[in-house]
């Protein structure tokens, strides 16, 4: 454990927005704001979101330019290793002893769970960008988190209504075993049975595996139509890959309920293509899109940004726009700043228009893909093709004080 946190620390480090020589002299007198990264940086997530959500958060610090609104911001981050001990510790020396104003990112949801309480407790920010429970916003909503780019439920919702539609009635999930998979597989069989569909049964698989062969041939007896991954990064590559060479798709439609650009891109189109996923952002979409996808990719040695990436840089945006529109010496106020996030409507060249509702859920328009032919392809990163686009008021869970407590006292 030691050595762990150790490991984790060592790569948190400061990044200051330049200062022209005009401007340094009372840019030293702005009152600063401090956002820390966390994240995998280097196993399972780190392609998903990693040193690349990092160069994200920089990027939009750069892009909003703080000092023009009279305060500064530095960006620090943190490896967490998957490890919800390791994650608290880091939060909790961030917010204890450097001055953290906000946390953002934090995939793999047992670890932005841990994070998202003692954000409540300190009183600080939490912006999540990757963690996918809808728990988040349901039995673990707070005054303080933002749940940005994407859940569990908008995902089972807009995959599992479109292979329904398409024939699929009968499921069989293969589940990553820890609170991300069975929230996604919790959330994508309430739909599949309240659209007429039935489970046929699942196959917990242990994190960050590396051999599926015994639950895909588990998965391929159970007579299914659909196999349903409820897993993500590394273990999405590897059920994809092992499912393939097992023929699985000869049969029955694979479809993996959460995978992002850089795993289609490990993939190869060739093993990828014709997988259906539901996601938030994609580089190609759109003028807005391309031209943030090719400033990331200059400066992420040519990899193209994921979701989780994108959901950082607008996340971290919206709450520099926030401490602009607030009096500086409350702006330190984890749950002030988090009400006037949700006060102001969002609006980026990333997610287009939206807005961020009581229970901490951002609203904004989800996309149904499939992923191209190799000969669809016109070059790298091309890969996806759309097919549906799913207004943000259909694709995410609709707000309930019988889902988030905080809603009951509210009222």
């Amino acid at each position: 454990m030691r050595a762990a946190l150790v490991a984790a620390t060592v790569l948190s480090c400061a990044v200051a927005v330049p200062i022209t020589t005009a401007h340094r002299a009372s840019a030293q007198d702005l009152p600063t704001f401090r956002i820390g990264v966390m994240n995998d940086q280097s196993s399972l997530y780190s392609d998903i979101a990693g040193p690349g959500s990092v160069t994200a958060a920089q990027m939009a610090v750069a892009d909003f330019n703080p000092e023009k609104h009279g305060f500064k911001v530095e960006v620090v981050s943190a490896d967490h290793q998957n490890k919800a001990d390791i994650g608290s510790s880091v939060a909790r020396r961030w917010y204890d002893l450097d001055k953290v104003d906000a946390i953002v990112d934090v995939p793999t949801s047992s670890v932005a769970l841990a994070v998202a309480d003692i954000s409540r407790d300190k009183n600080k920010v939490f912006l999540v960008a990757s963690a996918g429970t809808s728990d988040l916003t349901a039995k673990a909503c707070t005054p303080n988190t933002v749940h940005w780019t994407y859940d569990t439920w908008a995902l089972a919702n807009g995959t599992a209504r479109a292979m329904i539609k398409q024939g699929g009635d009968s499921w069989y999930f293969l589940t990553a075993d820890y609170a991300f998979g069975h929230a996604l597989e919790r959330d994508a069989a309430e739909v599949v049975k309240a659209n007429g569909g039935k489970v046929m049964g699942r196959a917990l698989a242990p994190f960050q595996s590396s051999d599926f062969s015994s639950f895909i041939l588990q998965a391929q007896g159970s007579g299914a139509k659909v196999v349903a991954l409820a897993n993500s990064g590394g273990d999405t590559i590897n059920s994809v890959k092992q499912a393939a060479e097992f023929g699985l798709s000869q049969k029955q439609k694979l479809v993996s309920l959460l995978i992002f650009l850089s795993d289609i891109h490990s993939l190869g189109l060739k093993t990828a293509q014709g997988l259906m996923l539901t996601n938030a952002f994609y580089w190609d979409l759109n003028d807005g899109t391309r031209a943030f996808g090719k400033a990331f990719g200059a400066r992420n040695n040519g990899r193209m940004p994921t979701m989780n990436q994108a959901g950082t840089y607008a996340a971290t945006l919206h709450w520099m726009k926030a401490i602009a529109a607030m009096d500086k010496a409350k702006a330190h106020d984890g749950a002030a700043v988090v009400a006037q996030m949700k006060a102001m409507p969002t609006n980026d060249p990333l997610f287009g228009k939206g807005h961020i509702r009581a229970d901490g859920r951002t609203i904004h328009d989800m996309y149904l893909w499939q992923v191209k032919t190799p000969e669809e392809s016109k070059g790298p990163y091309d890969y996806l093709k759309l097919v549906a686009t799913i207004p943000g008021d259909e694709a995410f869970r609709p707000m309930s004080p019988e889902t988030c407590p905080m809603l009951k006292k509210a009222g």
